[in-house]
């Protein structure tokens, strides 16, 4: 069997084409692909060349790691049932290209124990469950944490901080504020606050999330935190990050990275919206058919107005 999927060739050059699938084995199942996310993080220095260098990267690449669909074959050791909707959060099925991400496609192969059931009343909203995985992984550092230290200032209001406001809201944590230059992103804010960063003075801020990918901006938030208050950095970064000692020497200014979120993050994600707690509405905006994908990606990457791209494959499932 084959399948249709997004390729990189190079650096803004994409195509869709025509990829064998494996044999599924014991263990794996095939998946005919419903939805597809556009990540406007790792797949943006990807489509423009300036991703760092990763093992696995490089081109040609099926990109792809927020895909949602259905199982079709399962495996006599799958765990899974035959028309289960799943969540694949990525897939290396494919030879010839390298798919270290491997998900946007109309159809997948991989193993059982890498994809989450979900409910069918999420539909599309179901591939952003790898972003509020990010979320929560960012705030609970992936569980290690015993007390979670919400965010009170979070910079931007791209998909990212929006779920990281509505999670600290939902946790029943003070509202945080939320920072956005772009006028077109200051609008969807339920519960919290959402300001140009001129129109704040505040300099008492102990948690501040950075999740605009801005390498430039460590110093001002430096200025803005309270003694032994914390910085983490959940954005993704091409460019090297630096900061003035002085200032964080006064402050005794704590920066944090976080990693890339684990299946624990997944499954209480999940159970925060399937319980309702966590709500996923208004952040996908736009649909596009694959066929239409290379438009898809211009407009994910340059249209503020867009949080996020879903590519439908479901006429092809």
């Amino acid at each position: 069997m084959h399948a249709h999927a997004v390729v990189f060739k190079n650096p803004q050059q994409l195509a869709l084409e025509q990829l064998a699938l494996p044999t599924v084995g014991e263990e794996d199942i095939q998946i005919a692909v419903e939805y597809s996310g556009i990540s406007t993080g790792t797949e943006r220095l990807l489509w423009d060349g300036s991703m760092p260098p990763f093992p696995g990267m490089g081109y040609p690449l099926v990109p792809g790691y927020e895909t949602v669909g259905r199982v079709t074959q399962a495996g006599a050791k799958a765990k899974l049932d035959v028309g289960q909707r799943v969540f694949v959060p990525g897939a290396n099925c494919f030879e010839g290209v390298r798919s270290l991400f491997g998900a946007s496609a109309s159809h997948l192969v991989t193993n059982s124990a890498r994809v989450m059931p979900v409910e069918e009343s999420l539909g599309s909203q179901a591939v952003l469950l790898a972003l509020a995985a990010t979320a929560y992984h960012a705030v609970s550092m992936g569980g290690k944490r015993e007390k979670i230290i919400a965010p009170d200032l979070i910079i931007g209001h791209g998909i990212m901080g929006r779920l990281l406001a509505r999670m600290t809201v939902a946790a029943g944590a003070p509202a945080p504020t939320v920072w956005e230059t772009q006028a077109a992103r200051r609008t969807g804010a339920d519960g919290y606050s959402v300001i140009h960063p001129d129109d704040d003075d505040r300099r008492d801020y102990q948690s501040i999330y950075e999740v605009s990918g801005d390498a430039s901006i460590l110093d001002t938030l430096i200025m803005r935190l309270k003694p032994t208050g914390e910085i983490v950095l959940a954005g993704f970064y091409k460019e090297k990050l630096a900061f003035d000692y002085a200032p964080a020497f006064m402050r005794e200014a704590q920066i944090r990275t976080a990693a890339e979120w684990k299946r624990p993050d997944l499954q209480a994600v999940t159970e925060l919206v399937n319980t309702g707690r966590l709500s996923l509405d208004g952040l996908i905006t736009h649909h596009e058919k694959p066929s239409h994908a290379k438009s898809a990606y211009e407009v994910a990457f340059g249209d503020a107005l867009c949080l996020k791209m879903v590519l439908d494959w479901s006429a092809q499932a």
